[in-house]
């Protein structure tokens, strides 16, 4: 057992040490102010191109014209964010859709406050020396994935097209870069992960490498916020994605060079500039975003036992409409 003092230290070092390069500066504590006097808030974003308008947004500073003084952090999965505003790190998060739902079955203090992109180019990996030619050929095989992440429930929809579940494969839970790796050792047949590791993936397999295309999910990158987030920042903010938004209409080249120089290396310039376009992106809240959360807790109750209600009267008390309606009424249509 940890002594005493080792935890303390360990905790004193957590509240201690910055959550991230602030684009305005050291980060504040919730509902105070900046150095400054302008309202501080935390973000922890995640998933570069599903996030793309936060990524704007720190690269031609657009924080100060909403009067902000925001700290942004990237985590390297949804679900890292998503614990970061969980655990209080930060007020408001950038997730993808089925974190955020396993959080809200779970009974954690969350709201969504908008749907920021939507993606539906996936990928199964595998290897050419592997017979997986159909989505059907998966029975029986090892198939690696992010457990906890949406692109687990991606996994689960190329299964269900096949009429197979999780249950007739073996599923390895891997970090999303250790896929292409794991395929390459041949320790897996197939594997799903993030786009950004699709070119990692081809690189070490070379003529090995195989794909099969899926288009039956839309993943969608939320803005959620935790129960420190406070509603007259948060709109702020949502003012800001929507500026960088525009921006990213008028100049898509310079949307894509923001998104490549705000991922510090994480990405490279060919994967940006063939995936950024394939994101929808507006902050909305609709209906189809309500039914997709549906589908996906229906799915999260029955192969992660979690306890929430996923009837829709339940999750439409999670999306927070305030925040949305109050910058742009006419993307809020759902009721």
């Amino acid at each position: 057992m940890p002594r005493p003092r080792a935890v303390l230290a360990v905790l004193l070092a957590a509240l201690l040490s910055p959550l991230a390069t602030a684009c305005d500066g050291a980060p504040a504590p919730a509902g105070s102010g900046g150095a400054d006097g302008r309202p501080a808030v935390t973000l922890a974003a995640s998933d570069h191109l599903g996030g793309a308008p936060v990524y704007v947004a720190q690269e031609r500073g657009l924080w100060s014209a909403e009067g902000l003084h925001a700290t942004v952090s990237t985590q390297p999965t949804g679900r890292d964010a998503l614990n970061a505003v969980l655990g209080g790190q930060a007020q408001l998060g950038v997730v993808g859709d089925l974190p955020a739902v396993t959080a809200v079955l779970g009974g954690r203090e969350l709201r969504v406050v908008a749907d920021l992109s939507r993606f539906s180019d996936w990928r199964l990996l595998t290897r050419t020396d592997r017979p997986v030619t159909g989505f059907a050929a998966l029975r029986g095989r090892k198939v690696g994935v992010p457990q906890g992440t949406n692109v687990e429930y991606a996994l689960s929809r190329m299964l269900a097209s096949a009429q197979l579940t999780t249950a007739d494969v073996s599923v390895v839970n891997l970090a999303p870069n250790q896929v292409p790796a794991a395929l390459a050792r041949g320790d897996i047949d197939a594997g799903v992960t993030f786009p950004s590791f699709y070119d990692a993936a081809r690189t070490a397999l070379g003529e090995r490498y195989a794909e099969l295309p899926f288009s039956g999910y839309t993943a969608r990158t939320l803005l959620v916020a935790g129960p420190s987030a406070d509603e007259g920042a948060t709109a702020a903010v949502l003012r800001t994605l929507l500026k960088a938004q525009r921006a990213m209409d008028a100049d898509p080249a310079g949307a894509r060079k923001a998104v490549l120089t705000q991922s510090k290396g994480a990405l490279q310039a060919g994967y940006v500039d063939a995936f950024q376009p394939r994101y929808g992106y507006g902050a909305t809240l609709s209906a189809e975003l309500l039914a997709d959360l549906g589908q996906e807790a229906a799915w999260a109750k029955a192969a992660q036992g979690l306890p929430g209600s996923a009837d829709r009267a339940a999750l439409l008390g999670r999306l927070h409409t305030a925040p949305l309606t109050a910058v742009d009424p006419a993307a809020v249509t759902v009721h």
